[in-house]
């Protein structure tokens, strides 16, 4: 900017900006918005400020726990072995199987959910589907079967 246009320039504005959008200097600035009605305001959990109202030093000050009193499980990790047929079980197999060899792996698959003793809850879904899939396999073949005998 020249000499002569700092000379021109407004009162309460640096000669460096133009003053275009910093509003007029003698206006006062805007009130700050009343605080929401209704919704939760954030507040230190108990025991985080002392009486005094400082903050407590043994508090964790890069934010709040969002649960208190949750246990965070520490230490290695619960490894599980791999299901097997690639990873998505003899239930979800024998499932999908079904639909290529008339639906008798499903029947496969009810016998095995009734008669096994031990089983991993991860194949009880694939299981449970070959159970639906043969009892609607079941119903079509009866009702379809039975649809026209009358008719001779």
């Amino acid at each position: 900017m020249t000499e002569e246009g700092k000379k021109n320039h407004p009162p309460g504005i640096s000669a460096d900006q133009y003053g275009t959008f910093q509003g007029v200097a003698n206006y006062p600035p805007p009130r700050p918005p009343p605080p929401a009605i209704g919704f939760p305001q954030p507040v230190p959990p108990p025991g985080a400020v002392d009486r005094s109202g400082h903050p407590s030093p043994h508090i964790y000050d890069h934010g709040y726990q969002t649960v208190t009193g949750y246990a965070v499980a520490e230490g290695r990790p619960v490894r599980e072995r791999r299901l097997p047929c690639c990873g998505i079980g003899h239930g979800w197999f024998l499932f999908i199987i079904g639909f290529f060899i008339a639906g008798l792996p499903w029947y496969l698959g009810a016998v095995l959910y009734f008669c096994s003793r031990r089983m991993d809850y991860r194949e009880k879904p694939g299981y449970i589907a070959c159970i639906v899939a043969a009892i609607l396999a079941t119903l079509a073949i009866v009702f379809g079967v039975t649809k026209g005998a009358d008719d001779w």
